[in-house]
C-alpha cells in the first residue's frame, strides 16, 4: 500500500477527499491531512508518505512552493496538484517541476480514482525498475572479481587503446600510473603432480596455488593476481624503476615457488617475462612470461625461469639451433619425406661426429619439438596426429636412452607432421578453389571477370592459382569461366525468348558476334541453331 498525504486549506475538501474515496481498493492508505505547506513539511519529517495531493492556493506556503521544497528534500515523493481554472498558470509551473499529475476543480470521485490508479501503476513500474536495478547492481558486485579477472586477461592478450586501458583500470581500481610492467606466469608441472582422485581435486589444487600466490603478492604494492583460461596463475607487477621492478619480480617468484612447494603436494614452475613500458604492447610482456614458462620442458620442472636468462643461453649454447629449426620447418612444409629423413640423418651424424653429450641432444630435440608444436598450432593442425595423446611430448624425449632411438623418434614425428601439414594444405587449397568456383558462378555475367579479380578474391598469386586450379579441376581457369557462361547461355536459350545478343550481354560478353563464335565452338551450333534444335526435340 502507498501512503497518501492530503494538503488543502479547506477542511471540508480535506474530509471529502479523505473519506469519500475507497483508497484501499486503489492501493493507497491515507496517512494524514494538512492545511498548508508548512504543516505538510513538518508532517513529512515524522512520517514519509509516497504521494502528496496538494491544493495550489493555500496560506503561509502554497502548493507551488510546497512542490518546490518536496522536489529538493524528497525527490522520490510523487506530487499531484489540485487546481482551479484561474490557477492554471500555477499548474503549468508545477508541471515543469515534474509533478505526477494535476486535478482540475471541481473533480468527481471517478476522475480522482482514474488519476490515482494511473499514478499507482506508474509507481509500481518504477518500484519494479528500482528492484531490478538493485538486483543487477548486486549481481555486478558479485561478479566483479570475475569481471576484473577477464579484463586483466584481455589487457595482456588483446589490443586496447590507451583510453580503454586507463578507463578500465580506473573502474577496476588497478594502478595504471606506473610506467613499467612485468608479468609472472605460474603453472603446475603436470608430470610431477601427484594425481588427484578426481577432477575436482585437481581444480582444488589449482585454486590453492592461486590463493597462495595472492597471499604472497598482497605484500607487493599494486600487484594484480588473476587466472587465465588455461588455469595458469598470472601476476602483473608495476613500478617506476625497471631494474627494481625486475628484481622485485624475481624475489616474488621465489617466494611463490617456495610457498607452493612447502604447502602443496605438487611441483610448480614460474616464468618471468621482460619488463615493458606502459606504452608498449602489453601482449609482449605476456608472451615473454609464457615463453619463459615453456622452457621448463627444456631445463626441467619446478623452476623459476627468467626469459632473459633463456635468451642468453640460447645465444651461447644453442647458437646454431635457430638456423636448424628454420631449415627443418622449411623441409617439413616444402620438402619430400626423403629429403626430410636425409636432413635429420645428417643432423644426427653431426651430433655423433662432434660427440655431443646426450643431455645437450635432448635440449636440441626438445627445442625442435617445441618449434614444431608451435608451427602446428599456428597452422591450426591437430597436434595429436603427430604426437598422439601424450600429455607432454617434450618429456617423452628423455625416455629415449640412445641417440639412435632419438633419431628414429624424430624421423617418425617429422613424417607425421609433414603428412598433417600436407593434408591441411590440400584441404585449404580445395577450399580456395571451391571459393573461386563459387565466385565465378556468382559473377559470370560481369564482363570484367578475370583471373586477376578471382585471384584477388582468394588471396593467391595468379601463377600458383592457375596451377592449383588445373590440378583440382582438370581444366584451366578461363576454360571454366567459358564453360559456366556457355552452360548459362544454353539455359537461357532453352527457357527464355531472349535474343542472342541479349543472352551474350547476360552471360558476360560485350561482343555478341564473339559470343556466337564462342558458343558454336563450345556447343557445335550457333545460338539460333541450338534453340531451334532444342525446340524440335521437345516436339
Amino acid at each position: 500500500m502507498y501512503k497518501l498525504l492530503i494538503v488543502d486549506d479547506e477542511a471540508l475538501v480535506r474530509e471529502a477527499i479523505q473519506d469519500g474515496m475507497d483508497w484501499a481498493s486503489m492501493g493507497f492508505v491515507c496517512a494524514g491531512a494538512c492545511e498548508d505547506g508548512i504543516e505538510a513539511l513538518e508532517f513529512m519529517e515524522r512520517d514519509r508518505p509516497d504521494i502528496v495531493l496538494t491544493d495550489i492556493g493555500m496560506p503561509f506556503m502554497n502548493g507551488i512552493e510546497l512542490t518546490r521544497e518536496l522536489s529538493v528534500r524528497y525527490p522520490d515523493v510523487k506530487v499531484i496538484i489540485l487546481t482551479g481554472y484561474d490557477e492554471f498558470e500555477y499548474a503549468q509551473q508545477a508541471l515543469k517541476m515534474k509533478v505526477a499529475d494535476y486535478v482540475m476543480k471541481p473533480v468527481t470521485a471517478n476522475e480522482m480514482e482514474q488519476i490515482f490508479v494511473r499514478v499507482a501503476r506508474q509507481m509500481d513500474a518504477e518500484n519494479r525498475q528500482k528492484r531490478d536495478y538493485e538486483k543487477l547492481k548486486h549481481q555486478l558486485e558479485d561478479s566483479m572479481p570475475l569481471l576484473k579477472e577477464r579484463f586483466l586477461e584481455r589487457l595482456v592478450t588483446s589490443s586496447m587503446t590507451e583510453k580503454q586501458k586507463r578507463e578500465s583500470c580506473g573502474y577496476f581500481q588497478i594502478a595504471w600510473d606506473r610506467p613499467y610492467w612485468i608479468e609472472l606466469a605460474v603453472d603446475i608441472d603436470e608430470l610431477q603432480l601427484k594425481a588427484p582422485a578426481t577432477p575436482s581435486d585437481d581444480e582444488l589444487i589449482r585454486f590453492a596455488v592461486y590463493n597462495i600466490t595472492k597471499e604472497v603478492m598482497s605484500t607487493y604494492e599494486g600487484a594484480e593476481v588473476f587466472r587465465d583460461r588455461e588455469n595458469r596463475v598470472l601476476v602483473l607487477m608495476s613500478g617506476k624503476d625497471p631494474d627494481a621492478l625486475y628484481d622485485g619480480a624475481g624475489a616474488a617468484a621465489e617466494e611463490i615457488h617456495a610457498a607452493v612447494t612447502d604447502y602443496l603436494p605438487v611441483a610448480a614452475s614460474i616464468g618471468i617475462g621482460h619488463v615493458c613500458g606502459r606504452e608498449d604492447n602489453m601482449k609482449l610482456l605476456h608472451r615473454s612470461a609464457l615463453s619463459a614458462l615453456e622452457y621448463r620442458f627444456v631445463i626441467g620442472e619446478s623452476a623459476v625461469i627468467r626469459i632473459s636468462d633463456m635468451e642468453r643461453r640460447k645465444q651461447v649454447e644453442l647458437s646454431s639451433a635457430v638456423a636448424w629449426e628454420c631449415e627443418l620447418m622449411t623441409k617439413l612444409k616444402t620438402g619430400t619425406p626423403q629429403e626430410t629423413d636425409e636432413w635429420i640423418g645428417s643432423l644426427f651424424a653431426d651430433f655423433r661426429r662432434k660427440l655431443v653429450p646426450i643431455d645437450v641432444c635432448y635440449i636440441y630435440i626438445q627445442r625442435f619439438a617445441l618449434t614444431l608444436m608451435h608451427t602446428l598450432y599456428e597452422m591450426e593442425a591437430d597436434a595429436r596426429r603427430v604426437f598422439g595423446d601424450s600429455p607432454n611430448p617434450l618429456a617423452d624425449i628423455r625416455e629415449l636412452a640412445a641417440l639412435s632411438e632419438i633419431e628414429l623418434w624424430m624421423k617418425e614425428i617429422c613424417g607425421k607432421a609433414a603428412s598433417a601439414i600436407r593434408s591441411m594444405r590440400e584441404d585449404h587449397s580445395k577450399l580456395q578453389i571451391e571459393k573461386a568456383i563459387a565466385y565465378v558462378k556468382q559473377h559470370y555475367a560481369d564482363p570484367d571477370l578475370s583471373l586477376q579479380t578471382v585471384c584477388k578474391h582468394v588471396s593467391m598469386s595468379a601463377s600458383y592459382f592457375s596451377t592449383l586450379f588445373r590440378t583440382c579441376t582438370g581444366r584451366t581457369f578461363m576454360d571454366h569461366v567459358i564453360h559456366e557462361r556457355m552452360e548459362k547461355a544454353k539455359e537461357l536459350l532453352k527457357l527464355t525468348s531472349m535474343r542472342s545478343y541479349e543472352i551474350a550481354y547476360a552471360v558476360g560478353y560485350r561482343d555478341p558476334q564473339y559470343f556466337s563464335s564462342a558458343f558454336k565452338k563450345h556447343a557445335g551450333d550457333t545460338p539460333t541453331e541450338f534453340r531451334f534444335r532444342m525446340a524440335e526435340s521437345r516436339g
